[in-house]
């Protein structure tokens, strides 16, 4: 198809574009949809497929086929629109309610609207300056992987002091349902008072009951749907029956041989240090990258993101997520239901995520303009040759088929911008478990002082 276009000064992040289509292109979408026409439907007198132009018009409409050959002709036009415009529109282009129908030998103009993210700019085009953990295995890590093993043995054991229950306790309890709480009733359910899968007002309630003490747990929580806010009332009355704390063993050279099959201490240290730094090999480049985008999406002066650009994103993340899940035959309800994740709070999850990630590619956007960073014609065709397809032509013909090659173009850059903070970016080097534990010792002492 022959098309040229032109566009308009952008205004409000939207451009519009005119795009006109030959006359020879319209005249063989009008036969092409004849022809069709001829061949989907049995006109009497007629073998399917060879009505002719006027019995097709008395019966079916010359304006109904004139319409399916303008719908045909936009429909090939706007791939090419894009293409020459090199833009990645934030929703469908806008064509209008009814455009214009298309007429025989003439030439088919058309405006469309097309959203775009706005320009932006960074307040320090500066690559950032980030920690990152060191290559090698420090000794904080490997204590922190030993702990973790560690962890995998732990066993739960009643105590017999009277004491109150604590925050890091598992409890038995009877509950009984009052209301809306059925799903923990029981005459001796088993609660981690660390998890987040409870509510948190139930936890609340059971800090600090002794054994054999009864307490009534009353709340309310607030549920939005469809604009509309609701209250649930909760309440149960709950008896405890017992404490459990968790008791973790030692290292002892017993649990080395044992347990972990190693001979002494200082082969299980040395395993484990091999594994860690097998592992960084493979993440801290990406970890890093992370960090750096991270750290330039702060840098986007743009003080909210267009609302239509962070709901594309949002469905970009959602769908690669339900694809995801699909892949592992695992429904969304049953990962949320397994999970104990409520549906409002994972959406508003991806939400925070969507908002985070379109600030952060704007932000390599206007990094990528500010360097002059470019997608040529190798570096897409590149993009296909690495992609694993099995006809790396025939997916870039799609693409291109299908006016997807900008955001193809517009992720090259973005992956160059990202390159070139990882090339300038200043590092500092930082035991960052190492200062995790200390702030967590300095946190536990806070806490025994304070009792």
């Amino acid at each position: 198809m022959k098309i040229t276009v032109t566009t308009e000064k952008p205004s409000d992040d939207q451009l519009v574009a005119t795009v006109t289509v030959d006359k020879k292109d319209v005249d063989s979408a009008i036969n092409r949809a004849y022809k069709q026409i001829a061949r989907q439907y049995n006109f009497q007198g007629f073998r399917r497929g060879h009505a002719p132009r006027p019995v097709i018009d008395s019966i079916v409409g010359r304006e109904a086929v004139l319409a399916q050959a303008t719908n045909d002709v936009i429909n090939a036009a706007e791939p090419q629109m894009l293409e020459q415009l090199d833009v990645v529109p934030v929703k469908q282009v806008d064509y209008g309610k009814e455009p214009a129908l298309v007429v025989e030998h003439n030439d088919y103009e058309l405006k469309g609207t097309i959203e775009v993210v706005p320009p932006v700019e960074l307040d320090s085009y500066d690559a950032p300056t980030i920690n990152m953990p060191p290559e090698e295995a420090t000794d904080a890590e490997i204590d922190q992987q030993i702990e973790q093993l560690l962890s995998y043995r732990t066993t739960l054991e009643e105590i017999d002091e009277d004491r109150p229950a604590e925050a890091t306790d598992h409890v038995q309890c009877k509950v009984e349902n009052v209301e809306n709480m059925a799903q923990y009733a029981g005459d001796n359910r088993s609660f981690d008072l660390s998890s987040e899968t409870l509510p948190q007002e139930l936890r609340d309630a059971i800090v600090g009951m002794k054994k054999g003490d009864t307490k009534d747990v009353e709340y309310t929580r607030s549920h939005e749907h469809d604009g509309q806010t609701t209250e649930a009332k909760f309440a149960a009355k709950v008896t405890l029956n017992s404490i459990r704390k968790e008791v973790t063993p030692e290292l002892t050279e017993d649990v080395i041989k044992k347990d972990f099959g190693f001979d002494s201490e200082e082969d299980l240290r040395k395993a484990i240090k091999d594994e860690i730094e097998a592992d960084k090999k493979h993440s801290l480049p990406e970890l890093k990258e992370d960090r750096l985008v991270e750290e330039i999406g702060k840098h986007l002066t743009l003080e909210k993101v267009p609302e239509d650009y962070t709901e594309k994103v949002f469905n970009e993340i959602a769908n690669q997520f339900l694809t995801q899940l699909q892949r592992q035959n695992i429904s969304l309800d049953l990962y949320l239901k397994a999970r104990g994740i409520n549906p409002d709070d994972f959406i508003a999850d991806l939400r925070s995520q969507a908002d985070e990630r379109a600030r952060q590619s704007l932000a390599l956007d206007a990094l990528a303009q500010h360097l002059g960073l470019e997608a040529t014609d190798d570096d897409v065709k590149a993009e296909f040759d690495n992609a694993g397809v099995d006809d790396a032509a025939a997916a870039y013909k799609q693409f291109k088929d299908e006016g997807r090659l900008p955001a193809v173009r517009e992720s090259i850059k973005r992956t160059k911008a990202v390159d070139w903070l990882v090339e300038n970016a200043q590092v500092n080097i930082v035991d960052e478990i190492a200062q995790q534990r200390s702030a967590k010792d300095d946190s536990s002492e806070d806490a025994k002082d304070a009792q």
